[in-house]
């Protein structure tokens, strides 16, 4: 299996290259639209073929690159069940699984951070959490249907009943850290370490944080899988 973390550093966002090296097919999730010409480049450098644009739920921080990638490749851009893309090539469902080639990814749903989220375990040792778990943190919850106590529920139960050794891959991170595992977040994400539902509700319901940068622009635009409006 080939695995590669990328990083866009405007929106400190991870995408993430899965590929089987026999059959060449391939996965990009939570592709950044200022970087498909990196990402398409990539692909076509490895022989890849693209299969899948994933996405783990409809980002406030960046623009999709699916729709382009789409366009270039003919693959297939697929959203969490529940989110509100039209333009999507399907909707996934919690516990469902994809192949590429021989490598699996199971969908598990991890909503709070926004009321459509999904992770996905690849392989069963490594997991890409989107904003739902971060390292030593975890996604906000004051907009698109956030919820605290849902948040928290996914993590503790879906996320954290995991193996302990299975590797944490999130979508962004903004302290230079890459990769941690369940047994560590289990042991010292402050955020739930220590904490009660209540208390973790109590917690991010008076985090006050400024709206992101390109919310305005973001969330409308990846319910068109990318596709920006152009105000006349």
């Amino acid at each position: 299996m080939l695995f590669r973390q990328l990083f866009d550093q405007d929106t400190w966002t991870y995408t993430y290259l899965i590929a089987d090296l026999d059959t060449k097919e391939a996965a990009l999730v939570d592709p950044v639209i200022e970087k498909v010409e990196r990402d398409f480049k990539l692909l076509n450098e490895l022989g890849l073929t693209l299969k899948y644009c994933l996405e783990t739920h409809v980002h406030a921080d960046h623009i999709t690159g699916t729709g382009k990638l789409r366009e270039l490749t003919d693959c297939e851009g697929i959203v969490p069940e529940n989110a509100q893309v039209a333009c999507a090539s399907r909707l996934i469902k919690d516990e469902e699984v994809l192949k590429v080639g021989a490598i699996e990814i199971r969908a598990i749903a991890t909503l709070g951070h926004t009321d459509s989220h999904m992770a996905y375990l690849v392989n069963g040792d490594r997991i890409l959490t989107g904003d739902a778990l971060l390292i030593r943190g975890c996604g906000r919850t004051d907009f698109q249907s956030g919820n605290a106590g849902t948040l928290y529920d996914s993590v503790t139960q879906r996320l954290f009943s995991l193996s302990d050794e299975t590797l944490v891959y999130p979508a962004h991170d903004y302290r230079g850290q890459m990769v941690s595992t369940i047994g560590e977040e289990k042991q010292w994400n402050p955020r739930f370490v220590g904490h009660t539902r209540e208390q973790f509700i109590e917690f991010m319901n008076d985090l006050n944080l400024p709206d992101p940068k390109k919310m305005m622009e973001a969330v409308p635009a990846n319910e068109r899988c990318g596709n920006v409006l152009i105000a006349k």
